[in-house]
């Protein structure tokens, strides 16, 4: 790979990845620095990355660099997982906010495949190679998580 074809994939790919990252982490800082740190490993092992696979290669890597950070995170801080639902009854509340609260109360690998089918329009089998999970494991989660989002949001007419 050259830095031509390294530059390339940077202005394809970085803005995809850190709207993915962001998306999982709520966190600009700790997304750009998934972003960064999933380009310098593809730049470190450019030789071994087979370039049809770049793509997944990055979105695996950001994947895992988050997964790391929530992992880290909950070894070195007590944190209270209780979530606290918010009535969507409240018509103040606009559909992009109801939609990321409802987000936040799915688990983190829920979070992650539902918005590589949805929000990054990646198929099943992509997804599962992202997550390194088996294709029946990717399609549970998804089921599973669009399960809560429907139980969390509720009818679109008490949305709207």
């Amino acid at each position: 790979m050259t830095v031509k074809e390294y530059n390339s994939i940077v202005d394809q790919h970085a803005d995809g990845m850190y709207r993915f990252a962001l998306s999982m982490s709520k966190d600009e800082d700790v997304a750009k620095d998934a972003v960064q740190d999933a380009f310098v490993k593809l730049w470190e092992r450019k030789e071994n990355v087979d370039p049809s696979k770049v793509k997944s290669y990055l979105f695996t890597t950001v994947h895992h660099k988050i997964i790391d950070g929530f992992r880290r995170d909950s070894k070195h801080q007590d944190i209270d997982k209780t979530v606290i639902l918010e009535s969507t009854s409240q018509k103040t509340h606009d559909l992009q906010e109801i939609l990321h609260e409802a987000l936040k109360t799915l688990s983190e690998i829920q979070r992650s495949v539902i918005l590589l089918l949805d929000y990054e329009c990646y198929n099943y089998e992509e997804i599962a190679e992202i997550t390194q999970l088996s294709l029946s494991q990717v399609k549970v989660y998804i089921f599973r998580g669009r399960q809560k989002l429907k139980e969390y949001i509720g009818s679109m007419e008490a949305v709207i």
